[in-house]
Formats: structure tokens, sequence, C-alpha cells
């Protein structure tokens, strides 16, 4: 949550930086240094964390027409900020005829840093829905924001019967789907220092999952394949920062589809305490419960015990689960 957090407010100071020529640690934030954008931002991480992380999908980036008033002055719509950080990261925006602003560069960091695919809804089952008023009167549209909670099917393959084959497996495959970058390369010249730091700054900002594999190379030289897996969209983000600040001359990339369970966060009790736990359900069982290590690392400290006695007591008032894990999965792979 926390590094969301930073990596919505980073979007925006490399964004300002390039404006003003300055670097991104030098900018002055203006109006998004604001209560209420610390809020929208901070706030929007504690939102999605709370939901378990889910695949964030929007409608195509809509902006308005007209002038702002900045800190420097008048300014058309889109604001500079609001250019630079959509286009960084490869979204489009499309101007109506509303004379008012309808993105913010807060609004545009939201977009560029949680969400994974833009377009209009497709095969979505909607779970939950929640709606956001404005106070401004706009004068073509309504001035609202819609959210929904739910999950993307795919289209239904009909059986000779008419009947879906997905309604009859319907129980068995709840599970989410979404696409990820896998970006690769083999390296066999590169210090471990370096790994080590490229490893802390890829996740740092924002990739799922950074990890090296022992390899045998060419001429029997011993070497790593590094491996990346970030959202599809931030592919080409992370494929840049694997050539600068690695040894390596190229990057491999492929998207692949994830199968994940779908998943919740439960405060359990234990004998020692309250533990975070991360559930996993397929077919509306429950198939994997793992303790959040963060959480039953602090329980174990506060009670002066080893993590794994935290693990085993939550195992112990698990009954849904047999067996807990005791690896903790906090990032997506």
């Amino acid at each position: 949550m926390k590094q969301k957090s930073i990596a919505v407010f980073a979007r925006i100071a490399e964004a300002e930086g390039k404006i003003h020529g300055m670097p991104p640690a030098e900018v002055h934030f203006h109006e998004v240094g604001a209560v209420d954008s610390i809020v929208d931002i901070v706030g929007a991480a504690i939102a999605l964390e709370l939901l378990g992380k889910p695949c964030v999908f929007a409608s195509p980036v809509v902006e308005g027409t007209g002038w702002i008033k900045c800190a420097h002055g008048l300014f058309p719509v889109p604001a500079p900020a609001t250019l630079a950080i959509l286009g960084a990261r490869g979204i489009g925006i499309t101007q109506c005829e509303e004379p008012h602003e309808l993105v913010t560069p807060t609004g545009a960091a939201l977009l560029a840093e949680f969400v994974e695919h833009f377009g209009v809804m497709d095969n979505l089952v909607a779970e939950k829905i929640g709606f956001g008023l404005g106070t401004r009167e706009n004068k073509t549209r309504p001035n609202v924001v819609r959210a929904v909670l739910g999950t993307v099917t795919k289209q239904p393959a009909t059986t000779g019967k008419g009947v879906s084959s997905a309604k009859l497996n319907a129980s068995a495959l709840d599970w989410e789907t979404d696409h990820v970058a896998v970006l690769e390369t083999n390296l066999d010249d590169c210090p471990g220092e370096v790994l080590g730091a490229f490893v802390e700054k890829a996740l740092a900002a924002g990739a799922l999952d950074v990890f090296h594999t022992p390899i045998q190379m060419k001429k029997n030289r011993p070497g790593v394949l590094l491996t990346v897996l970030c959202a599809e969209a931030d592919g080409d983000k992370f494929a840049e920062m694997m050539l600068r600040e690695t040894t390596a001359f190229g990057v491999r990339k492929t998207i692949a589809e994830r199968r994940k369970l779908r998943r919740e966060f439960v405060e359990t009790a234990t004998t020692f305490g309250n533990v975070i736990v991360k559930i996993g359900r397929l077919g509306g069982k429950v198939v994997q419960a793992a303790p959040e290590f963060e959480s039953a690392k602090k329980l174990a400290a506060k009670a002066g015990v080893p993590v794994k006695e935290v693990y085993e007591a939550v195992a112990k008032v698990m009954p849904a689960k047999k067996s807990v894990k005791t690896k903790s999965r906090a990032r997506k792979s």
C-alpha cells in the first residue's frame, strides 16, 4: 500500500520534472500536494489493498476542453502534467465537448499506476456497484464516477444441447483471469550487487514479481535468467529498466494469461493475537490460506516466539484448510 502510494506520487514528480526541466526529487507539487490529493492517492491504494488487490480495468480516458488556472497561470485542458503522465504510460486520451477539466494530474497518475487495461466492458459480471457524485454541474454529461466490482468471464462456448460449457463448470472455474508481460534476459556478466539493486528497484516501481534463475549459457558459462512479471501495459517501462540497470543487450517479451484464485484478506484470531490471512477460493471453497508474513512477523516479535509458531497457530484455527502454507504470498505471480 505504501509503495503504491509512493509510486503514484513518483509518476507525478517525474512528469512535473520533465515539464520544469529538473530532477523529480526537486519538484514542488503545487496543487497536487494539497490534502485532498494526498487523501485521494493514499485512499485509492488502501481501498485496492482491502479489496484484495484486484485487476483494475477502466473505460477509455476522456478529457474536456477549455482552460484551467494553475500555480503558473492559465493553461489549456488537458493540463501539461496530465498529458505527460498519461503519455509516459502510453495511455491515449480523447477530448469531448465538455468545457471543464475532467482528468486531473492526480487522476491521471492513479490511472497510470493501477489500471491494467482500458476499454469498454467485455463479459463483466457485476457483483457490487458504487457511484461517486461531484459537486460541479457539468454542461454535457453527469459529474459521476462509477466503480464496479465483478468478475470478467470468457465468452461461453455452447454445447450441442444449447447449454454453455461455462455454466456446466461455473462452480469449478470461477477463477479470475488477466494478462501479464513476462520479460526475460540471459546474463553472464552482471555483478550480484547490480542484480540485487535491480530487483529492489523494479519491485518498488510496481513489478508484480522479479527473480533470477541459475542457467548455463554459451561456451559453458554460468549465468542467470532475469525475469520480470508486470502489468501488460508496463512491459516497455520495465524492459527499458532492464536495459539501463543491468548488463543486458536485449530483453524478450511475451504476454501470458494468468489464472488466479478469488482472494480475500481476513483477520484471524490465534493464541498470540490477530493475524492477517490471505484466503484463496475456487468453486466457492477455500483451497489456499496463507498468513501475511509482515503481520505474522510483527505478532511473533510482540509475543517473543518464532514466526513459525505463529504460522502453526493460524493452521490450527483454519478448519476450511487442513494445512497452511509457510510461505508469504504477498506478491502476485
